[in-house]
């Protein structure tokens, strides 16, 4: 007797959560900050997730995530001041500007430089500077991130570009191991500066051996999770460690709707603003909230002294939050 052949059930995919927020995560060595988003959203079972700005491999600390709506506002932190700990190895080159590069050794000028000397050195690298990309780096040129090239050995031409560095401390000088604190400004590559500090010292270059990012605008590594943690909790468990998305948008000012305002601004609708604001110059952008506390999303000053909606939460979301 013949049976019929029983077709193969396809796998169960896994139930996806509607869950909105930022996660402040203490990214581990040896992945992407892509490949650190894959995980959270998989440990979170969330239908979408986001960076803030990348980490290289090699890097570690803090990289702020965005769950469901926050990713609407994840490119706030793009702009953002940042913290480092960085560890420069002097009198070496590597191919990358970091330890995961082909290393050469150079002949220095002289022997390891003294503390007095960095101290003196480092003073020319604070304020703003100019700085050269380096090749390993994810800005395009004609459509392809610069590392594609340097992978096939070729060298592209790369204008340089104004940064900050707020301030440079001496963590510790060992022999050729320089320790630093370094507070900058959006776009600098500690890379780059690494290379730039070892020649200024007379080692030729310099090249990082380890690099912690400690703190990004108000966000620092104290409040931030380490996946293994969060891969042992319950959903409730992590849950709790999601900060609201309005946490990214403390630049802006907060304004609070009347009901039937909030309803109509979510609609699409352009609004009266409140007295309190009157004479905002046109174009400003505010946090937008309704007569509970609820945040709406972000609202631009139009010429009229009105506020237009700029970037809002999902509409049925809030709508079904006012029911």
């Amino acid at each position: 007797m013949l049976h019929a052949e029983i077709p193969l059930r396809s796998p169960i995919k896994p139930v996806k959560r509607t869950i909105n927020g930022v996660l402040l995560l203490d990214k581990p060595y040896g992945i992407s900050s892509n490949k650190a988003v894959q995980i959270v959203k998989r440990v979170f079972s969330a239908a979408k997730c986001g960076h803030t700005g990348t980490l290289d491999p090699m890097a570690t600390g803090l990289l702020p995530l965005c769950l469901g709506e926050a990713t609407k506002f994840s490119s706030v932190l793009l702009g953002a001041n940042k913290a480092y700990e960085a560890t420069l190895r002097l009198g070496f080159l590597s191919t990358t500007g970091d330890a995961e590069g082909e290393i050469t050794q150079l002949v220095p000028q002289a022997g390891n430089p003294t503390l007095p000397q960095c101290e003196q050195v480092l003073q020319r690298f604070i304020g703003k500077t100019m700085q050269v990309p380096p090749m390993y780096s994810a800005l395009k040129h004609q459509g392809k991130p610069l590392y594609v090239y340097a992978r096939n050995g070729k060298n592209i031409e790369r204008p340089a570009r104004e940064i900050v560095i707020h301030d440079i401390q001496i963590k510790s000088l060992i022999g050729n191991e320089l320790q630093l604190s370094i507070h900058c400004g959006t776009g600098t590559y500690i890379r780059t500066l690494a290379e730039d500090i070892g020649s200024a010292l007379g080692c030729g270059s310099a090249y990082l051996t380890q690099l912690r990012r400690t703190a990004i605008d108000r966000f620092d590594l104290s409040q931030a999770q380490v996946l293994s943690t969060l891969e042992d909790m319950n959903a409730h468990e992590q849950d709790a460690y999601l900060l609201p998305i309005d946490c990214l948008l403390q630049e802006f000012l907060a304004v609070i709707l009347d009901e039937q305002a909030a309803l109509h601004i979510v609609q699409g609708q352009i609004v009266a603003s409140p007295s309190d604001i009157h004479h905002m110059p046109e174009g400003n952008t505010v946090r937008l909230y309704d007569h509970q506390q609820q945040f709406l999303g972000l609202g631009e000053v139009t010429s009229e002294q009105k506020i237009a909606a700029k970037r809002m939460l999902a509409s049925s979301q809030l709508l079904k939050a006012a029911v």
